[in-house]
C-alpha cells in the first residue's frame, strides 16, 4: 500500500473516532501544523491557487519514476485550509498524473463530512484546490503544458 494511502487511512480513522466537529477542527489545524513549509521562492503568482478566500500555493512536482507520480507541495496563510491542504496531499501525492485526474475527492470530502461544515468560502476553496489539481494532472496525463492564465 502506498505511504500515502495510509496516511489517509489514517486521517479518515481519525475523522471517524473523533466525537464532535470541534475536535475535528481542531485535528485538520493539528495536520496543517505538520505540512513542510514551502520554499518562500514558490510562493509565487504562477503556483497561487485562485479562487480561495486564503492566500493557498500549489507546486506540482513529477518524479521520474515508472510511470511518474505527483508530488504536491502547498501552503497557506490559514491554519484549517492548511489541514485540508494536508488531506489533499495524503490523497493525491505518489499518484500517476491520470490516477490525480480521476480521483473520486468528492467522495472523500462526503465521507469526512467536509462537506457539510465548511463555510461556504472554505468548500469554495477546498473545491478550487482541487480543480487546479485535476488541470494540473490533465495536462500531464495528455502530455500538453499548462497554459498560462
Amino acid at each position: 500500500m502506498p505511504q500515502t494511502d495510509v496516511q489517509l487511512d489514517r486521517i479518515i480513522e481519525t475523522f471517524e473516532f473523533l466525537d464532535d466537529w470541534e475536535e475535528r477542527f481542531a485535528y485538520l489545524i493539528d495536520l496543517g501544523k505538520k505540512l513542510a513549509p514551502m520554499d518562500p521562492a514558490d510562493k509565487n503568482d504562477a503556483n497561487r491557487v485562485h479562487g480561495c478566500q486564503a492566500t493557498v500555493w500549489l507546486k506540482p512536482q513529477i518524479t521520474n519514476d515508472d510511470p511518474p507520480r505527483f508530488e504536491f507541495s502547498a501552503e497557506s496563510d490559514a491554519f484549517i485550509v492548511n489541514g485540508l491542504i494536508a488531506i489533499l496531499l495524503s490523497a493525491y501525492n505518489g499518484r500517476t498524473p491520470r490516477e490525480v485526474a480521476d480521483y473520486d475527492a468528492e467522495g472523500l470530502l462526503k465521507r469526512l463530512g467536509l462537506e457539510e461544515h465548511l463555510s461556504p468560502t472554505r468548500r469554495n476553496g477546498l473545491h478550487s484546490m482541487i480543480g487546479r489539481i485535476r488541470e494540473l494532472a490533465s495536462h500531464a496525463a495528455n502530455g500538453t503544458k499548462e497554459q498560462s492564465t
